[in-house]
């Protein structure tokens, strides 16, 4: 047997694996796509490339799609009736109480050449609300409102939960004991009943508001996973030999620990992430959420539901729709994430 001499081969680092791993995942691959897509179009949202008019009344009252087929007599119920013409009034000197006022609306709702007011469109491309404004751009702004929400909130309950579960893991004893009587009482109420509890006390819409509540409360999953992976790792060899080089507590915690946990960590946000937008769309159709100056999946799903006895069903599909794809999108790239991050997976 001979024996060969020579350097060992350095194996790639964990975040080098998985992402190894991740590229032969196709699946994985098409929902990091799917989930970069929207935070691309989230991104060109917030700094007023698109979707900045969502408020413009762009159509007519319900405007079909225009995949939509209308025949004669939906065209012309769609146009309404012509406008009169505008006859002046003699004020007989009087100054109009009303003049500015008027201006305002005209400045609003400007006019062609002729006075007339600008025509509106009778379809849109995924039609229209009851007051005319277009869903597309309404899907793009309410997916900028949920997906932040998501996101700050899933980044401020990791955070917490991360903090408070290595503060419990590490010290154990009677700090530890303190967290977890925390952890039974928040985990003792339903959580969607909690955070509505929480929304009827605070009497105050908006998406500052939403993300607080749902930060503050949804921290529990990972302080859970985060104080196990403490406690198993505190007694491990590289952190006692940091002990005994001098390294303190928080050196241990949060620079030679953190680290090895920090896989459990990335997919607790990924599944944050999805519930928390769930929860905000709950939120927001119950009418706990954003106020009515701001639109999200949640606010769109409110609408719909008094269209759809209507027949107007489009707001209702293009919210679900571009809901369901994000949330789906997000479930298989925790899984392949999940997949990706896990040490016991060799090959």
């Amino acid at each position: 047997m001979t024996a060969h001499f020579g350097q060992p081969p350095v194996s790639p680092g964990l975040w080098a694996l998985a992402w190894q791993r991740l590229k032969r995942d196709r699946v994985g691959l098409f929902s990091l796509g799917v989930v970069g897509f929207y935070l691309v179009v989230v991104g060109l949202a917030m700094a007023g490339w698109i979707a900045r008019d969502w408020t413009q009344e762009v159509g007519v009252n319900y405007a079909p799609p225009v995949f939509y087929p209308l025949d004669q007599d939906e065209t012309a119920q769609l146009a309404g009736p012509k406008p009169l013409p505008a006859t002046p009034v003699d004020l007989y000197g009087l100054k109009d109480p009303l003049a500015g006022v008027l201006a305002d609306i005209q400045a609003r709702y400007p006019r062609d050449a002729a006075g007339r007011e600008t025509p509106r469109r009778l379809t849109l491309p995924l039609g229209g609300d009851k007051w005319g404004h277009d869903v597309l751009t309404k899907v793009i702004k309410g997916s900028q409102t949920s997906l932040l929400v998501g996101l700050v909130a899933a980044l401020l309950a990791t955070a917490l939960g991360t903090v408070m579960g290595a503060v419990a893991g590490y010290f154990g004893r009677w700090v530890d004991d303190a967290f977890n009587w925390l952890y039974g009482v928040f985990t003792s109420i339903p959580y969607l009943l909690l955070i509505f509890a929480i929304a009827a006390v605070l009497q105050q819409k908006g998406v500052t508001t939403i993300v607080l509540i749902l930060g503050l409360t949804g921290w529990t999953g990972v302080f859970r996973l985060i104080r196990a992976e403490y406690i198993k790792h505190k007694t491990r060899e590289y952190v006692l030999a940091a002990g005994a080089m001098g390294a303190s507590h928080w050196r241990r915690m949060f620079i030679h620990i953190l680290p090895n946990t920090s896989h459990v960590i990335l997919v607790q946000l990924s599944l944050n992430v999805v519930g928390f937008i769930k929860s905000e769309v709950i939120l927001s159709f119950l009418g706990f959420g954003v106020p009515v100056d701001v639109v999200s999946w949640g606010s769109m799903l409110n609408e719909a539901q008094n269209e759809l006895i209507l027949g107007k069903w489009w707001q209702l599909a293009a919210a679900g729709t571009a809901m369901a794809v994000l949330v789906t999108a997000f479930s298989m790239l925790t899984d392949a994430l999940r997949d990706a991050l896990d040490p016991k997976l060799k090959n």
